[in-house]
């Protein structure tokens, strides 16, 4: 079976995230909300070591439950600093609490983090190849950081609505690619 390129054959962990999660739409906001923070520690490090890791920032998240990283203080965040398990950058696990906030924020308006989304794509699902960003991130992302969030850069965004499965960008040899 073909699989697209970045795909890392060797790590179990990768391959079976590209085969069963990566570009399938998710648009539950408990998932959105992981995926988002997971993609904002991407910023500058490979999503691999990003991946390989997840686990561990289940645990220290609190399994991303939205209602509890809200409540992190600094002591929570002393703890998140010193997790030698997670990507421990003071300045991503303090954006990650505060887009915590702004993402409950945004739920508490539209009613669900998709349901925002939505309001860009007008619920479409987007079949590209070949980018790091486009229009939509564009969109996305200076919505965002005017709402205040961190680390969501255009190309973040882009990522993160791969992942989701608002982007399906599955290589044409790969066997899970779809026009």
């Amino acid at each position: 079976m073909k699989r697209c390129a970045w795909c890392n054959l060797n790590n179990p962990l990768y391959v079976k995230y590209h085969d069963e999660e990566w570009g399938a739409p998710n648009f539950d906001d408990k998932y959105l909300f992981e995926m988002l923070t997971l993609e904002s520690f991407q910023a500058g490090l490979s999503w691999e070591c990003v991946l390989n890791k997840r686990e561990s920032f289940k645990k220290a998240y609190d399994d991303f439950d939205l209602e509890k990283v809200l409540l992190y203080d600094d002591k929570k965040i002393n703890e998140l600093i010193n997790n030698k398990d997670i990507i421990r950058n003071k300045l991503k696990i303090k954006a990650s609490i505060n887009n915590a906030k702004i993402f409950k924020k945004i739920i508490d308006e539209y009613g669900s983090f998709y349901n925002y989304l939505k309001t860009f794509t007008n619920g479409k699902i987007i079949y590209e190849i070949g980018k790091a960003t486009n229009e939509l991130s564009d969109a996305i992302s200076k919505d965002l950081k005017k709402r205040g969030m961190k680390f969501v850069g255009s190309t973040i965004i882009y990522a993160y609505l791969q992942a989701i499965g608002v982007i399906n960008s599955h290589d044409e040899e790969c066997f899970l690619h779809k026009k």
